[in-house]
């Protein structure tokens, strides 16, 4: 796979502008390093680690502190077939068949090959994952999988150790001068030099000293690992940090991305009613993988004859399932039943799935899970080749933020965390090569628009956050359609029109981040006439091959407008 290019069939110009900054005070500091890494997941972690050990000199920010992204939040496990009964393209089969025949077969094949080897080096680095009584790694299933090839910590805490892991492996190289970390840093927008290249970042830092407000970083290479988009919406399983900053930075300044329609839906997130916001309480897949079932309100099995799998299927499946059991039924959740794994089996393998339910009011050896599809994972993103190299040069993408082409239009479960490990350790080594061939040599950035006055770059205030998520949640949601993604569209347009700018900081630039995505997405997914994956119409209930099998773009022109690209795929062989 080349390097993103636009080069494909063009497809109709939204009447959208997205400015190329946001509206910041002049940069009051300025720093440097041959590296930098945004972002504390393992994708961040990982980079910055690697990076390090091959002699580059790193700065890693993070919006809030260490161990707050999306990682954390991880249950279910990482994928890799470590069994020797498993294999990489039996592996490579179920993803495959996940992703609706849009992954990429290159970016796959990496990822099921070189995981196994990634996930024994993340042993190495300490992450503790469970063993059985043997001493081996435990290894379970969950939705998608045909075999046992799921990792997991803690029960059901794996996110959380890999995490503790990683930082903890930070942590002791922390006095190495090599290596600088900066929290509470919110990344503003990127710098580029004179002919487009990426070599630095505007960032504001709540912190004392000299390193505090809004200041430059200049470096050789930006490494975006910022997480998902979650908070988009009304309802997500994403922790409050994920707001797409990674995404929208890389938009502005004129990344191509890739499949945004491809927003994954979680089927079983707790249901805590229709005035519950932010983010919900997860229920595992692996749940379901132990033995646990899906029933209606009825007490009705419901799953069976829908796919072979059955509770098992895909996420995409299992959510159009639950959705359309819900219309049918009449009912705003349908329930997960696990009384029959029994308390003892529960509280061992999912301590904190649950205490979370018993926080809820909720005993799963005792009552039905009320479940409902929440957004959970954002398929789309910055659009990469195997290098994690976006269409800017100097610019990488990783982990959630970034579309490498493994997940295609729907993620199999527990691939992310994989995905960040693999395509985070490629990274580093492309930039390790690059720098010794005499790539990416030191470069002035040409100064960011707020030095020279910004008449477009206007943000909305924090306070329109919750219109954004109501709006997208109404219309551009699990289940979308061109009556619904009209109005969105209105809506948030109408917010875009009324921005005045008069805010600011971290909390308005992080609301504008979620608008200028939503927008885009909208739009996207309004063009796309089909249901794959993620992707739900119900005025368009069927899969089109001979129209949509392929891939969109988008790019920010340099007037601000989109350009959008449809990019077909071949037909791959799922049998």
């Amino acid at each position: 796979m080349s390097q993103a290019t636009m080069s494909g069939t063009p497809l109709p110009a939204p009447e959208l502008r997205i400015p190329r900054w946001l509206a910041a005070p002049a940069p009051g500091w300025t720093t440097s390093a041959d590296v930098v890494v945004v972002g504390s997941g393992i994708a961040g972690l990982t980079a910055t680690l690697r990076l390090r050990e091959q002699g580059a000199t790193v700065l890693l920010v993070t919006k809030t502190v260490l161990n707050e992204g999306s990682t954390l939040w991880a249950q279910g496990g990482i994928a890799a077939a470590m069994d020797d009964e498993d294999s990489p393209e039996e592996h490579l089969h179920d993803t495959l068949v996940a992703g609706v025949g849009l992954c990429d077969v290159d970016a796959v094949t990496a990822l099921v090959n070189e995981g196994p080897a990634r996930v024994r080096e993340l042993v190495v680095r300490g992450a503790e994952f469970d063993r059985g009584s043997d001493g081996e790694i435990s290894l379970t299933r969950e939705g998608g999988h045909h075999r046992d090839r799921i990792l997991h910590a803690g029960g059901d805490a794996t996110g959380k150790e890999i995490s503790r892991a990683l930082i903890a492996a930070l942590h002791r190289v922390l006095d190495d001068p090599g290596i600088e970390v900066i929290e509470h840093a919110l990344v503003v927008d990127l710098l580029q030099d004179d002919t487009g290249r990426v070599c630095g970042a505007t960032l504001h830092v709540i912190g004392e000293g000299q390193i505090d407000g809004v200041g430059a970083v200049h470096c050789r290479a930006v490494v975006l690992a910022t997480g998902g988009l979650g908070q988009i919406y009304s309802s997500t399983t994403n922790p409050a940090v994920a707001t797409g900053d990674g995404m929208a930075i890389a938009l502005r300044a004129g990344a191509v991305i890739a499949d945004l329609e491809f927003v994954q839906f979680h089927p079983t997130v707790l249901y805590l009613g229709d005035s519950s916001r932010g983010q919900q309480p997860l229920i595992s897949e692996a749940v379901r993988g132990e033995g646990a079932f899906l029933v209606d309100k009825n007490g009705v099995r419901f799953m069976q004859g829908v796919h072979e799998l059955a509770d098992l299927a895909p996420r995409d499946v299992v959510s159009r399932a639950i959705v359309a059991q819900m219309a049918k039924t009449n009912s705003d959740h349908v329930f997960l039943d696990c009384r029959h794994l029994g308390r003892e089996f529960l509280e061992k393998r999912f301590p904190s799935i649950v205490a979370s339910c018993r926080e809820h009011g909720f005993d799963m050896a005792a009552d039905l899970l009320p479940v409902a599809p929440a957004q959970h994972y954002a398929s789309g993103g910055v659009r990469t080749d195997l290098h994690g190299r976006s269409s800017l040069p100097g610019l990488y993408a990783c982990g959630e933020c970034s579309c490498t082409g493994v997940h295609g239009a729907n993620r199999l479960a527990s691939n992310s965390l994989l995905e960040g490990l693999v395509f985070a350790h490629r990274i580093a080594e492309d930039i390790t090569t690059r720098f010794a061939a005499g790539e990416l040599p030191e470069t002035q950035p040409v100064p960011a628009a707020t030095e020279r006055g910004c008449g477009d770059c206007t943000l909305v205030k924090s306070g329109h956050r919750k219109s954004i998520q109501r709006s997208m949640t109404r219309g551009s949601g699990v289940v979308r359609s061109a009556e619904s993604m009209a109005a969105t569209r209105a809506r948030l347009g109408a917010l875009a029109a009324g921005a005045d700018g008069i805010e600011g900081g971290p909390k308005s630039w992080s609301t504008t981040n979620l608008l200028h995505l939503g927008q885009l997405l909208t739009e996207v997914a309004a063009l796309r006439a089909e249901t794959r994956g993620g992707h739900v119409r119900s005025d368009f209930p069927e899969s089109d091959d001979e129209h949509w099998l392929g891939h969109t773009y988008a790019v920010r022109a340099a007037d601000g407008s989109i350009d959008l690209s449809f990019h077909p795929t071949a037909p791959q062989d799922l049998s």
